[in-house]
């Protein structure tokens, strides 16, 4: 039987009526925001460079006005020529209120490069234009971003690691719960990505027993697992953690391993938290649509505002929670704070690393300090941050 032959059947005929066709753009491509509303004329994006100082790397835009934005990078270095080759030339001389659009435009231009190390340089490309563009209306990001919900954000202590003993980790919470008041802590167990092998025998157990003897009734507890278990494992565990009442349990399966993760997902009441390595609109779409996870965490560095407020649409059309992934304190988690002050539904609390009292920094201000388990978020134009004139005046610009 020939090709043409083939399509004349019914069965075939049935087959090709049930796949889908492609839409001219999908409802998580839509726009989010309304830059233009905020501003009567252009801003274009005269410069964007890429300072150093010392092992810190800042993302500065300027436009033609000589306003300028400027936002602290994360793992930037590893990421110096895609930002420089592919991102920047992108936005150069383009109007900023068209941010939206230049971000969907860079990455058709570049989709073979999605991933981590592309899209950061974008999301801190298109956060210092927030902040350029907020300087420019003198309004806060958050403003720009659909309006200020929240003055103050709630956050769980998050930063746990795998080097400490049980013992040494559930101290560091019982500590910080302490000193900032938090009402909610996140530890981490299992292995990391470990075939179902814990850190030492018996860590994770430990973890469980001593933090419910100390914490039980003074914080919500949740569980990352950081991929460490296969869906039978994690099933077992996710159990025990619905016995003890914990908010969420994070990453339970390797974070490629989607159906894995949605075995998860379907067996347990808990909820399940996933989503901090992804930056494909359309997978978080599949994710929230087939209900393999329940509270959804993209990160900001690896989505960018724009992205992560689309995110943040569905999961509101599924009433569910977003939750971004944060590693970041200081200067560079400012853009939580103002991503959680415009957005309706995220969860109880953010994520904001802490191990111990927060180091006071003189060349930014305001410093962020957690008090009673909250962060104010800063009210100034942008961002909200004002960096100290002389220590950018030594930052070195990083050439191509």
């Amino acid at each position: 039987m020939n090709r043409r032959d083939f399509l004349t059947t019914s069965a075939a005929a049935t087959l090709l009526a049930q796949v889908p066709r492609p839409a001219a753009a999908a409802d998580f491509e839509q726009p989010v925001f309304n830059l233009h509303k905020h501003f009567s004329n252009p801003v274009k994006i005269a410069s964007i460079d890429l300072l150093q100082s010392g092992k810190q790397f800042f993302v500065r835009t300027r436009s033609t006005d000589g306003v300028e934005g400027i936002v602290l990078t994360k793992d930037m270095e590893d990421f110096i020529p895609i930002l420089h080759r592919r991102v920047i030339p992108h936005f150069l001389g383009k109007d900023a209120r068209d941010l939206e659009k230049l971000v969907d435009e860079v990455y058709i231009a570049n989709y073979k490069l999605s991933g981590q190390a592309f899209w950061c340089p974008v999301a801190y490309v298109e956060q210092s234009l927030f902040d350029l563009l907020g300087k420019t209306a003198r309004k806060s990001a958050a403003e720009l971003m659909g309006g200020v919900l929240r003055k103050e954000i709630a956050v769980y202590l998050s930063g746990s690691g795998r080097d400490d003993t049980a013992e040494e980790e559930v101290d560091v919470y019982v500590r910080g719960v302490e000193q900032t008041g938090a009402k909610a802590v996140k530890f981490k167990i299992g292995g990391r990505m470990s075939a179902n092998k814990d850190t030492y025998p018996g860590r994770t157990d430990k973890i469980f027993e001593l933090a419910a003897k100390k914490l039980a009734g003074k914080a919500t507890l949740m569980a990352d697992a950081n991929g460490s278990y296969s869906a039978d494992k994690a099933i077992e565990v996710g159990k025990r953690l619905q016995e003890m009442k914990y908010l969420w349990f994070e990453e339970p399966c390797p974070w490629e391993e989607l159906s894995e993760t949605k075995k998860v997902a379907d067996a347990l009441d808990i909820k399940i938290a996933f989503g901090e390595q992804d930056s494909s609109l359309w997978l978080f779409q599949w994710m929230i649509q087939n209900k393999a996870i329940d509270v959804v965490q993209p990160d900001l560095n690896y989505n960018g505002f724009i992205r992560a407020a689309r995110v943040a649409r569905m999961a509101r059309k599924a009433n569910m929670w977003i939750c971004p992934h944060n590693t970041q304190t200081g200067a560079a988690s400012v853009n939580i704070l103002q991503f959680a002050a415009s957005t309706p539904n995220v969860g109880p609390y953010m994520e904001y690393v802490s191990r111990g009292p927060a180091k006071k920094e003189s060349w930014y201000t305001p410093n962020f300090e957690i008090k009673n388990g909250v962060i104010p978020v800063p009210t100034g134009p942008g961002l909200g941050l004002e960096f100290d004139p002389e220590f950018l005046k030594k930052a070195a610009v990083v050439k191509a």
